[in-house]
């Protein structure tokens, strides 16, 4: 279980203040925290309010690559903004993300195979949006799927996402999503990749904490390889190392929780 920590984010307070003083601190301070914590990359995303989103992008990534050696996700909307970041990145990064859009997908595929980087592929389009039901979420997973073979992209580097919403809104899109996680490991052999954005599924709703670990086990048992997602809630780690020894990815041991969380990369500050 890939674990992208999510918190270097320009939607975060102290991450925004960071951005407007060019003060790395804070972005060290998570940078580190999360690479402690286990992550196996970090999402680096300067928000909706910087001023220079440019600017903004480069000044995360040094920061963040100046205290550790994990590597990093870039989460953007903005393409152009994408490809400068992935020209800073000193190691292969993840692309968040790519839209089940051809033109979108024209943009994106050749530029992740250009920069050797990963993409998180989303089960949505321009029109179509967030489908309710799997099998429409499937065949936009299928659309990301037949491109990545199309261009080149390796499968075990697309990551697709079924796309988590709130449970207190549309709590019925919850099991549409597992469903769509089994049948994106049915689609290729190597079969892509999944991830998701957990604290989607909790957003405004009392007892978060809960409903992401539990949710987080679920999507395990269905399919889920990475999530997007807060690496300092302790529980929520301890149920991913749990979940992973219980589906029999990981021989258990008494220390399983620890070794699951031990740092893979390195501390640089």
């Amino acid at each position: 279980m890939e674990i992208i920590g999510e918190r270097i984010n320009g939607m975060f307070s102290d991450i925004k203040q960071a951005i407007a003083d060019e003060n790395p601190e804070a972005v060290v301070k998570w940078a580190v925290k999360q690479t402690e914590m286990g992550a196996s990359w970090m999402d680096i995303s300067v928000g909706a309010s910087a001023p220079d989103p440019y600017k903004a992008l480069k000044f995360l990534i040094e920061a963040a690559q100046g205290a550790v050696d994990t590597p990093l996700c870039l989460d953007s909307t903005n393409y152009d903004l994408i490809e400068e970041g992935l020209k800073l990145c000193r190691q292969p990064a993840l692309i968040n993300s790519c839209h089940a859009d051809r033109h979108k997908i024209e943009r994106v595929f050749p530029m992740a195979i250009k920069y050797g980087a990963k993409v998180i592929g989303l089960a949505m389009s321009e029109e179509s949006g967030i489908p309710k039901t799997s099998d429409a979420r499937v065949a936009l997973a299928m659309e990301l799927v037949a491109a990545a073979d199309e261009f080149g992209l390796p499968m075990e580097d697309l990551y697709i996402d079924p796309l988590l919403l709130p449970i207190n809104v549309a709590q019925d899109h919850f099991p549409e999503a597992l469903e769509t996680l089994r049948q994106v490991k049915l689609m290729a052999d190597p079969a892509p990749k999944t991830t998701c954005g957990l604290s989607n599924v909790s957003q405004r709703c009392a007892h978060r904490n809960i409903i992401n670990r539990t949710a987080l086990v679920l999507l395990m048992a269905a399919g889920l390889d990475s999530t997007i997602a807060n690496v300092a809630d302790l529980d929520l780690m301890d149920a991913a190392a749990t979940a992973r020894v219980l589906l029999n990815k990981e021989i258990y041991c008494d220390s399983y929780a620890d070794l699951f969380k031990a740092s893979r990369h390195k501390i640089l500050v």
